[in-house]
């Protein structure tokens, strides 16, 4: 079952067996359908940032952007980041569903170390075993991981959001931001962020 759900097999074996208990995920993970983002809940902007665990530029943004975008405006109280699942396959989908599962506070970490370390987990022979080794960082146990993956709700939701959010916004590639009324698309030089949130934030004064 969990091999389907990480691209091997026929995706809907696992919805039609109803999946796995999910009693032991919710002890680690009581709604792991909400909300994750950095940043005061009260910043005057927001950034929704559509991403796919999978996706190189990404990865890129993260290593080569964020941690600046972070310094300059998440930790001065100007901005918050949301990030919201855009999976672009079923490996991506599997990585995106084992992130939401670790507990809320561990959860940006851990998602730095899927895309710090995308080349290794993706490109593997066995992402299977891969994503399972790293989840262990994150503080799920092998039994964790197994209803992770065969939770049908978090598997329902998250591709229902990449729904909407292809419909409300016209998301079809990653990354993509939105960043106050307006958006980014693709792992752009952190000087395209600086004015897209320096406009925004001028809309708000």
């Amino acid at each position: 079952m969990l091999r389907n759900i990480l691209g091997f097999g026929l995706l809907v074996l696992a919805l039609a067996t109803g999946g796995a208990s999910s009693a032991t995920l919710a002890a680690s993970a009581a709604d792991p359908l909400a909300e994750r983002s950095l940043g005061d809940p009260n910043a005057p902007v927001t950034i929704v940032e559509f991403s796919s665990m999978t996706c190189p530029h990404c990865a890129s943004f993260h290593r080569e952007t964020l941690p600046k975008i972070k310094k300059d405006y998440i930790d001065t109280g100007k901005v918050r980041l949301v990030f919201s699942d855009f999976p672009l396959g079923r490996l991506a989908l599997g990585a995106s569903m084992v992130a939401r599962c670790v507990e809320p506070e561990r959860y940006f970490g851990f998602l730095e170390m899927l895309f710090r370390g995308q080349q290794g987990w993706a490109a593997s022979p066995e992402p299977q075993k891969e994503l399972e080794r790293l989840a262990r960082f994150g503080g799920l146990s092998g039994n964790e991981f197994a209803d992770c993956l065969n939770h049908r709700t978090l598997f329902q939701g998250i591709q229902e959001r990449a729904r909407m959010a292809q419909e409300r916004h016209g998301i079809s590639s990653t990354p993509t931001f939105i960043i106050g009324d307006g958006k980014v698309v693709g792992a752009q030089d952190y000087d395209v962020f600086k004015k897209a949130i320096d406009e925004a934030l001028a809309k708000k004064r």
